[in-house]
């Protein structure tokens, strides 16, 4: 079973709610581009790795764009406060604005496109929305068919489900508690259920995965520490180049962020991540 993830919806208020674009599939894809040919204005809901990519396409291409988002920064889910600072500073720079501690409460109709209303009251005018504020597992399927189903469709160190002979991998799969929505997680499960289905019996393992981020304003690579990891960032920074790597008490390196000219440190740093799963 591999049937990815499927884009969060918000229960908006508003006659034109139901105009709220997404972009998970070729199909949304497609309806996006039409929605865009005769647009100039684009609000993006969210302002986490997929907003801001998308705001970094779209910008320069000739839209005015507006990333609307609760958290006070961009990826404020990601990165310490210095780095999301550089990417917005050079998404700020490309002419994007920003609408940080706010939702979109409603989305209405109006002669020129659509109007907005935030959650201060605040009105936004646009040609387009697009939705962009995280996925979730699709397991509707693995739940109706009884499986096992957490956060993701539950599997063990060998991708099997609840069910003999059923597996899942990918965005909809969760591994020792793991649902990691990213190519390379997907990559070496994928080659550790091949092995095991062709007879050689292999455990999954993931290694250090940093993400790269497509901002070309702002390069930047993620590796964020795993979730409840005790420790702090220490973080160099001239201009929008940042370095911010999180050490534990023990001075063990548990994950780093790097921008701009500091991204060429990828490599090195990576060598000294622990695997995420052994």
């Amino acid at each position: 079973m591999a049937w990815g993830a499927e884009q969060i919806r918000l229960q908006l208020a508003g006659t034109a709610a139901d105009k709220v674009l997404s972009v998970n599939d070729l199909n949304e894809y497609s309806r996006f581009r039409t929605a865009l040919q005769d647009a100039k204005r684009v609000v993006i809901m969210g302002a986490g790795l997929i907003g801001c990519e998308f705001a970094n396409d779209l910008q320069p291409a000739g839209f005015a764009v507006t990333l609307v988002d609760i958290a006070p920064n961009a990826l404020g889910r990601l990165v310490p406060t210095a780095v999301a600072q550089a990417l917005q500073q050079a998404l700020q720079e490309l002419g994007v604005t920003f609408a940080f501690e706010k939702a979109v409460k409603s989305v209405d109709s109006v002669d020129n496109g659509y109007q907005l209303t935030l959650s201060d009251e605040s009105v936004l005018e646009t040609d387009v929305v697009l939705s962009a504020i995280g996925l979730r597992p699709r397991t509707k399927l693995a739940a109706d068919a009884g499986l096992s189903v957490g956060r993701g469709i539950t599997v063990d160190r060998y991708l099997k489900t609840s069910a003999d002979d059923v597996y899942a991998l990918g965005d909809c799969a969760q591994v020792e508690g793991l649902v990691l929505p990213f190519v390379m997680p997907l990559m070496n499960a994928a080659r550790a259920l091949a092995k095991t289905l062709a007879g050689q019996l292999t455990a999954v393992t993931y290694p250090a995965m940093p993400v790269v981020v497509k901002t070309p304003a702002c390069p930047m690579v993620v590796s964020p520490p795993a979730v409840g990891l005790d420790g702090e960032w220490q973080i160099e920074a001239v201009g929008k180049d940042v370095k911010a790597l999180f050490y534990t008490p023990s001075q063990q390196l548990g994950g780093f962020v790097l921008t701009g000219a500091k991204v060429a440190e990828k490599t090195a740093l990576t060598k000294e991540l622990p695997p995420v799963l052994t």
